[in-house]
């Protein structure tokens, strides 16, 4: 970003300067021309008088005189031609075109007295010319050289100097676009590796008040915001404790006390009741797993929206597991479940099958266990088919069962807190198996992509940004 600043204010200043100096050589080489000028025409004017008055006397001795003079001094030829004679000094040749045009319009009585802007390299020779005699009648001509060459010095001094003046100027104004740059850029990287830090570490140190007012302001927000973001999130976490270590207490200690009563009652005529109670205390049981499962799914999505949406995560900060890993050890503990009910459950991979994903690995086998959990207790005896493919930027895990699924409603509802299917009150559960599986795949920038299985079954997909690195790494 800094480069792109600097390249800009560069650019400006470029042009800035380019004007400045442009502005000030056209002012010179106008003042230089118009000096030149000046005096060049009053030295023609002056020729033309003395010209007019030896015409009218016939004594050209002492024009001649002059004209001689002048051009010794000054270096520069002058013509004078009148209707029976032609007079010249300095070498001034009269068969030249442009001396020709000059004489052609001053016999018209038109006289050339403005001389083109000079130019630090060119021609150094210009011509002015008028006529003399009386209104009604020209007399003759002058033609005057202009030798332009000490001027050009001038203004070739005049280029080197402004030249070098915009040289040093541009040189400190882009010193001072630099400082202003660095200045009003410092804050906005620090900002970024505070970003980046909460990011990788979950905290960020106080960020220093400096540069402009309005990023001294943003550092503040920024600041208050991330010490809240991060006090929402330990408040939330301690609740998950305190909650988990405050219900668990009394659930276990009336589980003691049901398993007392069920020793003491164990010859009662009416075991239905004590079999209830101990039915419901385990449905508690399970409800407050799954309600201190879902609280942190919940919090750990939360997490990762929040640092999402301040930029990717480093590669260095990010988990990678193996999915096929997850698969395997998921397999081997549902195991035991799936042949009691008499479910087959089936493994395919494609030959890519050691990709990793960027996901925490306890949380990737959570949600796998879960879906495998879901298939086998509404599939009972049926087919449990997982897939494991791996694409160029993405990996999915798939868990298909030939069970009874879901309509489009229901597949849309499904991940809703506490929600069951009304076809399926009858088996036991929660109604947040599945809302805990979509929050842990929102928390590690995946989701979970439900849908329907040909010609009857549910099929449950979790698609994961692929992760680069190995084993090494995970």
């Amino acid at each position: 970003m800094r480069v792109r600043v600097l390249g800009v204010l560069g650019l400006l200043s470029v042009l800035l300067v380019i004007g400045l100096a442009y502005s000030i050589l056209s002012a010179g080489s106008r003042g230089l021309t118009q000096d030149l000028e000046i005096n060049r025409v009053f030295s023609l004017n002056r020729f033309s008088e003395v010209a007019a008055d030896a015409a009218s006397t016939n004594e050209w001795a002492g024009l001649q005189t002059k004209m001689d003079t002048y051009s010794t001094l000054y270096g520069e030829g002058v013509l004078i031609r009148t209707q029976d004679r032609t007079l010249l000094s300095g070498g001034l040749d009269p068969h030249r075109a442009d001396v020709k045009d000059a004489l052609f319009n001053a016999s018209l009585n038109l006289s050339l007295t403005k001389l083109a802007p000079l130019r630090p390299f060119g021609p150094s020779s210009m011509l002015v010319s008028r006529s003399f005699g009386s209104a009604n009648q020209v007399m003759g001509e002058v033609v005057l050289e202009v030798d332009a060459g000490t001027a050009q010095a001038k203004l070739r001094t005049l280029w080197l100097v402004v030249v070098a003046a915009a040289l040093i100027l541009e040189v400190a104004l882009l010193l001072g676009a630099a400082r202003v740059t660095r200045w009003v850029l410092r804050p906005i990287h620090r900002l970024n590796s505070a970003v980046v830090e909460l990011e990788a570490t979950g905290s960020m140190r106080r960020l220093p008040q400096d540069g402009p007012p309005e990023l001294r302001e943003l550092s503040r927000s920024l600041t208050a915001m991330a010490t809240a973001v991060l006090g929402s999130l330990e408040q939330q976490r301690q609740l998950i404790a305190d909650t988990s270590h405050q219900l668990r207490n009394p659930v276990a200690a009336l589980r003691l006390r049901v398993d007392l009563m069920q020793l003491q009652l164990k010859d009662s005529t009416d075991p239905e009741t004590i079999n209830a109670v101990t039915a419901e205390l385990d449905r508690v049981e399970e409800l407050l797993d799954g309600v201190l499962l879902l609280a942190t799914a919940e919090n750990r999505a939360f997490e990762g929206v929040a640092r999402r949406a301040v930029g990717p995560a480093p590669a260095s900060a990010q988990h990678r597991s193996s999915p096929y890993l997850a698969v395997q050890e998921e397999l081997e503990r549902a195991a035991a479940s799936a042949s009691r009910n008499g479910t087959r459950l089936t493994l395919e991979t494609t030959r890519d099958a050691d990709a990793y994903v960027a996901c925490s690995p306890f949380e990737l086998s959570q949600m796998v266990g879960e879906l495998l959990e879901n298939a086998i207790k509404y599939a009972g005896g049926g087919n449990v088919h997982i897939t494991l493919r791996a694409h160029a930027e993405t990996v999915e895990i798939e868990v298909s069962d030939d069970g009874p699924g879901m309509s489009a409603d229901e597949l849309t509802a499904c991940t809703t807190r506490f929600w069951r299917s009304p076809d399926h009150r009858n088996i036991r559960g929660t109604g947040l198996g599945m809302t805990i599986v979509d929050r842990l795949a929102e928390a590690n920038s995946g989701k979970l992509v439900l849908g329907t299985r040909k010609p009857h079954g549910l099929r449950a997909s979790l698609v994961f940004p692929r992760s680069v690195g190995g084993p090494a790494d995970a």
